[in-house]
């Protein structure tokens, strides 16, 4: 917790000073208190209850002041707080690859329908563009916030020869900030340099309005390195959340086979430039549970929010408390 105004906590050094003062009144008048010939009387009259009650209303006055001091001082802390409206670019890797069937009933199939169910199960602010990758990459869907043409998206795939990781990313990139003149197609080739950034860098994982989801089964064998591109997201506060797929052995059966070792060193590599995360999962329940980890991190988001107005709440409710236990104990 932090305050905007810390200064006025100084005030708070004159709450002790009111409880001494009340303490040095009850004395005082006990010393001008009438002379009862036993002390037995009156202390029977109010009772030890009695004697008790009559601090509750001050010491409730007390901290209702304080908490209105704490009000004053403009607290913020970091809360969770349901999204607002957001896109998510997912990039998927459709390379001839994932017709492995390490994972039943193949690695793309799986694929599909654990986004399938990530789609249904997302939240109501989110819009959601899909990018396909393989020997290079493709626009499968602008960002939407349909879910039934997402869901058609996600059977439009088509497989292709190679793995252009970086040029999923990319487009990916290019699909969030459409204004920002990132031509994926001038940086397909694999000596292109990476493009200049728009504008001074930000913050890691600052950009809140987006993020993206990579998920690739192998190594990259064509176009830019996703390191660089991975930069570029950074530069920009967006966070990229990198699923590794498959396990290591993978098959099509037949004369065809495939031994597919997942580069887990560069998706890591590319999470952790950007502020995401790393997923691996080696079974279609863990791509599933890995999706939904990611849709209750993008329904809820950390942020920065004054909470000013619980403490003037809790002051006011104090407050309220102390004037009515005084009327009713005391009459006064």
């Amino acid at each position: 917790m932090r305050f905007l105004w810390p200064e006025i906590l100084w005030l708070l050094l004159l709450l002790p000073l009111l409880a001494a003062a009340y303490v040095w009144l009850l004395a005082r008048r006990k010393k001008s208190a009438l002379v009862y010939a036993s002390l037995a009387l009156p202390r029977a009259a109010l009772g030890p209850r009695q004697r008790l009650r009559r601090h509750i209303p001050p010491l409730l006055l007390l901290l209702a002041l304080g908490s209105a001091l704490f009000a004053s001082a403009r607290p913020s802390a970091t809360v969770t707080l349901p999204s607002d409206t957001f896109t998510l670019v997912l990039a998927m890797d459709v390379s001839r690859s994932m017709l492995a069937n390490d994972i039943e009933p193949t690695r793309i199939a799986a694929a599909q329908q654990a986004a399938r169910n990530f789609i249904e199960s997302l939240p109501r602010s989110a819009r959601l563009g899909i990018v396909s990758f393989a020997g290079s990459a493709t626009l499968v869907l602008p960002p939407t916030d349909d879910r039934r043409e997402m869901l058609d998206a996600i059977d439009r795939f088509q497989l292709q020869f190679s793995t252009a990781t970086g040029s999923g990313l990319l487009l990916a990139l290019a699909t969030l900030f459409p204004k920002d003149g990132i031509d994926p197609e001038a940086l397909a080739s694999n000596d292109a340099p990476p493009p200049e950034p728009a504008g001074p860098p930000v913050a890691l994982g600052s950009y809140t309005h987006g993020a993206i989801i990579l998920l690739s089964d192998g190594r990259r064998t064509t176009g830019p390195n996703p390191i660089d591109v991975a930069r570029l997201a950074a530069e920009r506060g967006v966070r990229v959340y990198t699923v590794g797929f498959g396990t290591e052995n993978g098959s099509v059966g037949g004369a065809w086979s495939y031994f597919m070792q997942l580069d887990a060193d560069t998706l890591r590599a590319v999470a952790k430039a950007t502020g995401g995360e790393y997923y691996q999962a080696s079974s279609a329940n863990d791509l599933s549970q890995v999706y939904r980890n990611l849709n209750t991190r993008f329904a809820l988001e950390r942020k920065e929010t004054e909470i000013s107005a619980i403490f003037a709440a809790l002051a006011a409710v104090l407050l309220a408390l102390a004037c009515v236990s005084s009327i009713l104990w005391f009459r006064r």
